[in-house]
């Protein structure tokens, strides 16, 4: 008697309750695999056949099965890749514990919901056709990943399928072209060429499939390997000195804070101005995004920094509140009143100010509160959300040798098709400020690194990336990072950098692929709605 594939026992039999729900486990447990790819050392292999197991509790599964089995996936994953969402909101976004958890299991139901739908096409294709339904997967993941990035107010582009395997060197680079949707569709892809070498009639044909699987996965190893030792490391004739402050999470500012932090402002104005280890100059200094009140509008704060860059002699490229005027409605009467932005600003060497760019994608929950409806419900459990404005523009500065820079400020990360933008005006240099205290001890902002290093590749520049307390680090056009500061603590150090003009096609063309995939995803979709005969 010929063995039979393992996935057999998934399909359906005359008593489908317990195969249900050893659907509904086996796919619950690909999605907690999957979040290993995202924690500790980022090990991607996860990455590459978890997918396989979500794909094989589908097959054969009837349709409101397969769509809780893409469900349970989401949630699963979610809640083991990214729970670090409520013990942020509750430490440091004023909510209680179970309002933290609520938000997160909101995050969570958004994302599951997605990758439901997925399961559900899936399911409705393999009743035409196993091969079609295969061939279709990676396209209708990649769908998911869109709606997951373009979802207004509350989109969530962190942690794609893609990013474990753009750890690899040589893989990383095909984001010049596709951005990170391309290398999420190739490890979609690997995933269902598993599960259709074991889709076979007969012993020979499947060993003639599993030849096929092994040939890819050798070829596929041999770039990764191999290739990793072509991949060049870019020459930098530039050093920037970043400052990384350590300042605790604080919700409100209380008392006079530029009193009781004097201390704090002496060390990080010696923390700047220090000589160089080997004796090399650095020419621009950087301060991050902070949890501290630093504000132009503030008299005590301009002159600070002002005095810094003429002593340092360079650029100062340093993150602030920008207040801004603003009408407001007062016991029904419009005053102008004042508003606050989350920003970043530069001077020149004589202290004057050069740039300035507002965010303009604020995080959901912790800068501002997104829809009419939402905003009741944080408020009946927080009164800490944060409110600040939206930017409106994407600035491009430009130094005194005519060299030219952008910044993007945290959370803005995660978005590559809005960081390609500041490329595509003109940017030679980015700059990423970012405060990642909040995360704690979590992966986190572990994560967050590895998706701004693949922010530099698909743009072919270097990112400086200055934190409030880790990771700081900079990052070449080619995903080489350069990490010399421990986190949580106070320090400043000296990274590489340099500026460059040429464009790849993902910063010309952006999301060009991933829109691809959506065409491709509604024919498939427009499919199952014909009958099968």
């Amino acid at each position: 008697m010929p063995s039979l594939p393992w996935h057999f026992y998934l399909r359906p039999h005359r008593s489908t309750e317990v195969p249900a729900l050893a659907r509904f486990i086996l796919a619950a447990i690909s999605g907690a695999l999957l979040s290993l790819s995202y924690r500790g050392a980022h090990p991607s292999i996860f990455s590459w056949f978890c997918l396989t197991l979500l794909l094989a509790s589908i097959f054969g599964s009837r349709a409101r099965v397969a769509f809780g089995c893409g469900f349970l996936h989401g949630m699963a994953f979610v809640v083991t890749c990214v729970s670090w969402i409520a013990e942020t909101l509750s430490l440091h976004g004023g909510m209680s514990a179970a309002a933290g958890w609520g938000v997160l299991l909101l995050i969570a139901a958004v994302w599951a919901a997605a990758i439901g739908v997925f399961a559900w096409i899936v399911q409705r294709l393999s009743r035409r056709s196993t091969a079609l339904a295969l061939l279709g997967a990676p396209f209708l993941w990649i769908s998911t990943e869109v709606f997951r990035t373009y979802l207004p107010e509350i989109s969530f582009a962190w942690s794609l399928l893609g990013y474990p395997a753009a750890g690899n060197p040589a893989v990383v680079q095909l984001t010049t072209i596709t951005g990170v949707y391309g290398v999420s569709f190739l490890v979609a892809a690997f995933n269902a060429l598993l599960l259709w070498g074991d889709f076979s009639k007969t012993p020979a044909e499947r060993n003639k499939r599993w030849g096929i699987v092994g040939a890819v996965t050798l070829l596929m190893l041999a770039v990764m390997i191999a290739g990793s030792r072509l991949v060049p490391k870019a020459e930098a004739h530039h050093l920037a000195r970043v400052v990384q402050p350590n300042f605790p999470e604080n919700l409100q500012y209380v008392g006079d804070w530029y009193t009781e932090h004097k201390a704090d402002l002496a060390d990080l104005e010696q923390l700047s101005l220090r000589p160089s280890s080997d004796g090399r100059q650095p020419d621009l200094l950087i301060w991050p995004e902070a949890p501290a009140p630093f504000s132009f509008q503030d008299p005590r704060f301009g002159p600070v920094i002002t005095r810094i860059a003429r002593e340092f002699h360079h650029p100062v490229v340093v993150g602030i509140i920008e207040w801004k005027p603003e009408p407001v409605k007062i016991n029904g009467i419009m005053r102008t009143g004042v508003a606050p932005y989350n920003s970043a600003a530069a001077v020149n060497e004589l202290g004057q100010r050069i740039f300035s760019y507002d965010k303009m994608h604020l995080v959901p929950f912790g800068e501002y509160e997104p829809f009419p409806l939402i905003h009741q419900v944080v408020n009946s459990v927080s009164e800490e959300v944060g409110g600040f404005r939206k930017g409106t523009g994407r600035s491009v500065g430009k130094f005194s040798n005519d060299t030219t820079f952008s910044v993007f400020i945290c959370y803005e990360a995660i978005y590559a098709n809005e960081v390609r933008q500041f490329v595509n005006r003109g940017a030679q240099l980015l700059i990423n400020i970012s405060n990642d205290g909040w995360f704690g001890t979590s992966d986190a902002a572990e994560q967050h690194l590895r998706m701004v290093r693949v922010r530099a590749v698909e743009n072919r520049r270097w990112i400086v990336r200055d934190t409030n307390s880790g990771i700081t680090a900079s990052i070449d056009p080619y995903g080489n990072v350069e990490r010399v500061m421990r986190r949580d603590v106070r320090d400043s150090a000296d990274l590489h950098y340099d500026f460059r003009t040429d464009k790849t096609i993902y910063t010309r063309f952006g999301d060009w692929f991933a829109w691809m995939c959506v065409v491709v995803s509604v024919i498939l979709f427009i499919l199952t709605l014909r009958k099968v005969k």
